[in-house]
């Protein structure tokens, strides 16, 4: 493995030296869609003592408990094995239960990531850097990236061990629907992810990714079993699979070197296959800014130093189209 990781270096750093001279990453700005920031006037919705229930469960919770960041609401438990406690209350002060934002599942949403599958090792070593100041987001004022970096602060080896245990021990499922279109829904900002505006119009897609709940009002509810939609550009994903297995003509390494032929992982490496396109763009910009200083981040970032942000599109769409 060291062995092969050295050679992968070799071969970054020359991609990386061929990029001198070119123009530098393009800004934050052309990624406005990839980063949902909640408005400061953004409330949480006020708790009516309903219970309240969603299809396929026999769990009813209040709007309270739901949105309660100690106790993650797990309507569907047969699903998925015990919960750690670390996972499922977390520890209070500063340390939320895992399953509230990567859900009892590990199905994640589009703020936060999927942990389903991911090597142990992986999130281990993840939350470690999180703790060293070494990952963190190259928008300050995203929320749920903060979150992380406090409990990174916060977590003991332990609990991050036994969270790391159950969330690699789950089974990825398919929960984002990718969609090739010209145009995509109007949106607006929910919790920290982009939604479907009621009754608005479809406008241009561009070169970005629209990744919107199947059922926001299921979503909303923190459902494990409702997913997403990704409309993504038309003719996108075979541009992606051109790049992931070519490299793009020396823009960059083909990407299973590292991910595996099917982007299903290899090793401590962690698979890109079904997840989160959102997720994926804001990584592979956090790369190319600096923003992830990881043991292993010098090859990504030589990797991603000559893509631009419809390369970046591209290559998520591909990846979020495959089965997990």
């Amino acid at each position: 493995m060291k062995l092969l990781v050295a050679i992968l270096v070799l071969m970054m750093l020359s991609i990386s030296a061929n990029a001198q001279g070119e123009s530098s990453p393009e800004p934050q700005a052309s990624l406005p869609w990839a980063y949902a920031l909640n408005g400061p006037a953004t409330e949480l919705q006020q708790d009516d003592g309903r219970p309240k229930q969603v299809p396929g469960s026999k769990q009813s919770f209040t709007l309270a408990e739901i949105q309660n960041l100690y106790g993650a609401p797990d309507w569907h438990p047969d699903d998925h094995p015990d919960m750690p406690d670390i996972v499922a209350r977390g520890r209070n002060p500063g340390v939320y239960a895992c399953a509230y934002c990567h859900l009892p599942n590990g199905q994640g949403r589009p703020e936060n990531t999927s942990l389903a599958g991911l090597p142990a090792e992986y999130i281990v070593r993840q939350m470690a850097d999180y703790k060293a100041g070494l990952r963190r987001s190259s928008e300050p004022r995203s929320l749920p990236a903060s979150y992380m970096l406090a409990i990174g602060a916060t977590a003991t080896e332990v609990e991050v061990a036994a969270a790391a245990a159950y969330f690699s021990s789950l089974e990825p499922r398919r929960w984002i629907r990718v969609v090739e279109t010209d145009t995509a829904p109007e949106t607006k900002v929910v919790g920290w992810m982009y939604a479907a505006i009621e009754g608005g119009r479809a406008e241009p897609i561009g070169q970005r990714i629209i990744e919107i709940p199947e059922d926001l009002e299921r979503t909303e509810l923190r459902d494990s079993r409702s997913g997403f939609i990704a409309y993504v550009p038309t003719g996108s994903v075979d541009k992606g699979k051109e790049l992931v297995r070519t490299g793009g003509n020396g823009k960059t390494q083909p990407c299973g070197v590292c991910h595996g032929d099917d982007l299903r992982g290899l090793g401590p490496v962690p698979p890109l296959a079904g997840r989160s396109p959102s997720y994926v763009v804001r990584q592979l910009y956090d790369f190319q800014t600096g923003a992830r200083k990881g043991e292993w981040s010098p090859l990504m970032q030589a990797a991603v130093a000559q893509l631009s942000v419809a390369d970046f599109v591209s290559l998520a769409a591909y990846a979020a189209s495959l089965e997990p």
